[in-house]
């Protein structure tokens, strides 16, 4: 997929969300220490296992539950304001609709609750996305469900889009066609976008920023072009791997044959070991090597 919206690497002006330093506890998870900005104008891949703190963050982000510590700033001032959630467009897990409802039944309903709701744009979502109006939400599918809560994130004039798992359940003409809306929406440089996904592939698509969260422990937030074109995968015989300089490495990890090591710049480590191979990487094979314990 081209990518329409922009230079990869510009500088993107003020940010629109800002985390930091931010800290939840309850009573079987913590989230920990968790800061990153979201410039505007950029789209942010939030990564991670199943529970590992990336619902939380988007809670905390919205105001939905509050932080033990740390601070949020959303469009460039403390906290998430009624005003805010005007201009913030959010898509969870689960529909957050009643079940007994029809589409347009939603929209009239939405209409009351967006000052900037538009109805043209929600229609035309609904026409492209295939949603039925002769059809209670409760008989949706799962991807249907998914489809009707993005037609509502994008039809009320938002700034920021909050996403979670938004392509989870679709095809993959569907959802290549939704990450081509993403790149739309911030095509002008004014809107932007904070997506979790445990479908990788969208991400090294459309992203331009990763941030990777472990146990509610921030891992990584980098630029995922210097993630897909900087960082590498060196491999070798344990010997080998432990002779590395440290300067070069970010995590080793022993096999029972060989050994790994993850490089953040594998042009400059090819001249400094060029007998040493070292592989380029993907989003999930930097999450299974930041993982692991060996």
């Amino acid at each position: 997929m081209r990518n329409k919206s922009k230079k990869r690497g510009q500088e993107y002006g003020r940010y629109v969300l800002t985390v930091n330093h931010l800290c939840k506890s309850y009573p079987q998870f913590s989230l920990s220490d968790v800061s990153f900005s979201l410039p505007k104008g950029a789209i942010m891949g939030l990564i991670g296992e199943n529970g590992a703190g990336k619902s939380t963050t988007m809670k905390l982000i919205l105001g939905m539950t509050s932080p033990d510590s740390g601070s949020i700033s959303v469009f460039g001032h403390a906290g998430c304001n009624a005003k805010d959630r005007e201009d913030i467009g959010v898509v969870f897990d689960e529909l957050p609709f009643a079940q007994t409802l029809f589409v347009s039944h939603l929209g009239r309903i939405m209409k009351g609750i967006y000052q900037n709701w538009d109805q043209k744009q929600y229609e035309e979502y609904l026409q492209k996305f295939a949603l039925p109006d002769r059809k209670e939400l409760k008989d949706f599918s799962r991807g249907m469900k998914m489809k009707l809560s993005l037609a509502v994130a994008l039809s009320h004039n938002a700034k920021l889009l909050i996403l979670d798992e938004p392509t989870s359940g679709l095809d993959p003409v569907v959802r290549a066609e939704i990450l081509d809306i993403f790149l739309d929406f911030i095509s002008d440089g004014e809107h932007s976008v904070l997506v979790s996904s445990h479908i990788t592939s969208d991400l090294e698509k459309v992203a331009d920023y990763i941030t990777f969260i472990h146990q509610g422990k921030l891992m990584l937030c980098e630029n995922k072009d210097n993630i897909i074109y900087g960082y590498g995968i060196a491999k070798a015989d344990k010997a080998t791997i432990d002779a590395i300089d440290s300067q070069f490495v970010l995590k080793k990890k022993h096999g029972k044959y060989d050994s790994e090591a993850l490089v953040s710049d594998r042009a400059e480590f090819s001249r400094q070991y060029p007998e040493i191979l070292v592989d380029p990487i993907n989003l999930d094979e930097l999450m299974l090597m930041l993982c692991s314990d060996k």
